[in-house]
């Protein structure tokens, strides 16, 4: 997990979101434990007020809940919610930056288009290896 202390993003949301990223690959499953907020603290040197704040973020939106007798646990669908939320909201955002962005600089549709394949073949590449 990594944040950046020179991000317009605050530190309770990136850790929110370093999480959620956590979920999405794998690397944190549903049903199974959480990080707890010390750990977060300790090993990004954040208040644990902060790192606590950011695990709220995701109990308020059903990611993450306490379960009786232990720490916080990923909730059963989880990944599913994420991953809508990250299709329907998340992309929206990006690709409006993006053609924002592509407008700015005179891009053609089909210049975008192409560069989106082309990044899209590298990353795929990089999987297979």
């Amino acid at each position: 997990m990594k944040i950046s202390f020179d991000s317009l993003k605050p530190v309770y949301i990136q850790i929110a979101t370093a999480i959620e990223d956590d979920i999405i690959s794998g690397k944190l499953i549903e049903g199974g434990a959480a990080y707890s907020q010390l750990i977060i603290a300790r090993e990004l040197n954040v208040n644990p007020a902060t790192a606590a704040k950011g695990i709220n973020v995701l109990v308020s939106k059903g990611i993450l809940e306490k379960q009786r007798g232990a720490s916080m646990i990923v909730a059963f669908g989880a990944l599913e919610r994420l991953l809508k939320e990250r299709k329907e909201s998340g992309l929206n955002e990006l690709i409006s930056d993006l053609v924002s962005e592509a407008k700015k600089v005179n891009l053609s549709e089909d210049e975008v288009v192409n560069k989106i394949r082309a990044q899209y073949r590298s990353l795929e590449g990089k999987q297979d290896e």
